[in-house]
């Protein structure tokens, strides 16, 4: 099975248990290919005890080996050769932190494209709408060596047809150049990208402090890229969402969980305020002290799974963040597949977030 024929499932429409009987040949195969390509997973399989002999034996996708996400750090993980590589994407990281480093060849960088217009398009529609970005153009400086912020900017600029830059270089609010671009787009849907921390600091707090309001009703806002700085503050998504209706409209507004190590692949949030595992990706809880598999309800480390990790042993990865799974294929959005909800970062790991690493 090549990975367009997983592309062609409808994205939350594909029930659990089919879902699962799809992926799992794929991702063995998936599994085999990165074992001789990338001589370091080998090493790693090795010492997790994942035989060729033991590939043969899978039934569920929770066999499928998973490595920890944290060998990404600095980079060397890679199921292609250096010259086909086509670019590279760092995760966040604060001061100090060693970032990971994921190399895409242009196949894999296109499939992650695909998945990702397939999953929000699900969410937004199909078409493409003014974008306006909240984030400053400094970020797309090196087209070669992507940030994770770059990386989701790129991403979700394909929904955009004028694509205009709400913040300056120096992370001030471009309210002129804003104002006219909603002057411009005056009864049109309008659609919004940024990062979660960004757009409090930088765009709601700077139109509170400033008493101004923008009229930007038939806006949608996605955003994601961690919580963390916004709990210290001690700002929920609740409070997240009815201040930025009270400064600009907006009533459409969409979280979700993603990681430069599995660019593409993310994981929307419903109307309910669920979080959804696509067709295309996986998820699953697992108990810290022993790893196994934890019951619907149970809080656990998260794991995620993505087919569209191609050219890097990226598709089956566990997380340092935890999580809750709340159900399958019964959510009352009508989304086939896990919903779940993301509870924060395991105790002892390390802080990061693609909108909270920006320092002046």
């Amino acid at each position: 099975m090549k990975y367009q024929a997983i592309l062609g499932m409808p994205p939350f429409g594909v029930p659990q248990s089919e879902k699962e009987r799809l992926l799992l040949p794929y991702l063995s195969l998936l599994t085999e290919k990165h074992r001789e390509c990338c001589p370091e997973y080998g090493r790693v399989l090795k010492i997790l005890g994942y035989s060729r002999e033991k590939a043969g034996k899978i039934e569920k996708l929770e066999q499928i080996p998973m490595i920890p996400v944290s060998l990404f750090k600095g980079g060397g993980l890679k199921s292609v050769p250096a010259l086909e590589i086509f670019k590279t994407v760092q995760s966040s990281g604060t001061t100090g932190q060693k970032r990971s480093e994921i190399v895409l060849d242009r196949n894999t960088a296109a499939d992650q494209q695909k998945t990702l217009s397939a999953v929000a398009g699900d969410f937004i529609g199909r078409g493409r709408f003014p974008l306006l970005i909240v984030d400053s153009p400094e970020v797309l400086k090196n087209r070669e060596l992507f940030s994770a912020r770059g990386a989701g900017i790129l991403g979700f600029s394909i929904f955009g047809t004028e694509r205009f830059y709400a913040l300056n270089s120096d992370m001030s609010l471009n309210l002129d150049g804003i104002q006219e671009f909603l002057e411009r787009h005056r009864g049109e849907p309008v659609l919004l990208f940024g990062f979660t921390f960004m757009i409090w600091k930088y765009f709601y707090q700077a139109l509170y402090r400033g008493k101004m309001r923008l009229e930007i009703e038939n806006g949608c806002l996605i955003h994601g890229g961690g919580w963390k700085k916004l709990k210290n503050e001690a700002v929920t998504e609740q409070e997240f969402k009815e201040a930025l209706k009270r400064q600009t409209g907006i009533g459409r507004v969409h979280n979700y969980y993603g990681m430069a190590e599995q660019t593409g692949s993310i994981y929307m949030e419903c109307e309910c305020g669920h979080l959804h595992a696509a067709s295309y990706s996986e998820v699953i809880m697992r108990r810290s002290l022993d790893f196994s598999v934890c019951d619907i309800g149970e809080k656990g480390l998260l794991q995620v799974i993505s087919p569209a990790a191609q050219s890097y042993p990226g598709h089956s990865l566990l997380t340092e963040d935890e999580g809750i799974i709340l159900g399958i294929d019964d959510c009352p959005c009508k989304r086939k597949g896990k919903y779940f909800k993301v509870t924060g970062r395991a105790d002892g790991a390390e802080i990061r977030g693609c909108s909270d690493t920006y320092e002046n």
